[in-house]
């Protein structure tokens, strides 16, 4: 190519390398694993799908949005009635696929969870839900503690469910927050997170690392269950616990890159594990919700930095593409 141009001065084309770089990066499609979307905009999915979001799996278990506490069944059960009543529309009006997480996530107490394991084959039969989500040992909760010898029956069902079912199951793991710089800790800073965490109950789970203690709980009630290990996705990842998950198990382990400012993940996390370990089991999620500050277009931005790390486009499209297809059942 011919870079001689009629200027006076030298430009910057005579000294470039004239790198190029490759246009279907910018046509990657991705599939967010984990979000809470129907509590978001109208405006905030269509940025999903402006983006290039081909599908997503919507965390039905929303469990922060109840007015009260503890939570009863029946709030539970609104909430996933509510996802499932308002999923088709969203997904009509967005274009892309959006598909259903039915579960009870433990960070708050559910009263009477017995009716809810009852009813849970039902939805999971459904062909609306894709996984059993948002669900998790949970190292303290809001508002009333819930004993963890209760969480580790209830997760237990939940997976026995998803195996019955052929189902994944979408694992939140505690972050461990003690690294993580977040500005309103400050007595009088604005939070970015509508829950207020000065109700958080003591901890049911005392370990050094919150995190890793609570993941292998997971992993182990995961075989009780009889669940593949191919059928678990932990998320909420982050480099330290990287190692356990992806050198004593067959797991998936999903990032959350939509909001650093709270778990302090970046895409630069990301490289460095699939660098280290290789994309086959790294998913990229969202997580956004209308009760956190969370950014829709951090999956693209993804998508671009991970390229700027040194990852090329086909690994790329693996961890946000392939990867979540072939957890989803659909390769």
């Amino acid at each position: 190519m011919d870079t001689t141009y009629p200027t006076q001065r030298p430009t910057d084309a005579e000294f470039s390398d004239n790198a190029t770089f490759p246009v279907e990066l910018t046509n990657i499609p991705w599939i967010d694993i984990h979000n809470h979307a129907h509590t978001l905009s109208w405006n905030e999915r269509e940025q999903f799908a402006l983006s290039g979001c081909q599908g997503m799996v919507m965390m039905a278990a929303a469990y922060y949005w109840t007015p009260y506490k503890p939570v009863e069944s029946q709030d539970v059960r609104y909430l996933w009635d509510d996802a499932l009543n308002r999923r088709a529309e969203i997904q009509r009006s967005h274009v892309f696929d959006a598909k259903l997480g039915i579960g009870m996530h433990t960070g708050v107490r559910i009263d009477d969870y017995e009716e809810l394991l009852a009813v849970m084959p039902e939805y999971c039969a459904l062909d609306e839900v894709a996984a059993v989500g948002e669900i998790g040992i949970t190292a303290s909760q809001h508002v009333a503690t819930w004993p963890l010898d209760e969480q580790k029956e209830v997760m237990r069902r939940q997976m026995e469910i998803a195996a019955d079912h052929d189902l994944p199951a979408v694992v939140h793991t505690p972050p461990n927050l003690d690294h993580v710089d977040i500005p309103y800790r400050e007595r009088g800073r604005i939070p970015g997170y509508e829950l207020d965490m000065r109700l958080q109950q003591d901890p049911v789970l005392e370990a050094d690392d919150v995190k890793r203690a609570a993941t292998e709980l997971d992993v182990e009630l995961k075989d009780d269950a009889g669940l593949a290990d191919e059928k678990l996705v932990l998320s909420h990842a982050d480099r330290e616990i990287a190692p356990y998950v992806l050198e004593n198990t067959d797991c998936f382990l999903s990032f959350t890159v939509s909001y650093p400012w709270l778990l302090g993940v970046t895409p630069r996390d990301v490289a460095a594990v699939v660098d280290e370990y290789g994309p086959e089991r790294i998913l990229v999620e969202t997580d956004s919700a209308g009760i956190l500050r969370t950014d829709v277009f951090s999956f693209k931005r993804t998508i671009f930095e991970l390229y700027r790390m040194g990852l090329d486009v086909e690994t790329i499209r693996q961890v946000v593409y392939e990867n979540p297809k072939q957890v989803l059942g659909e390769v």
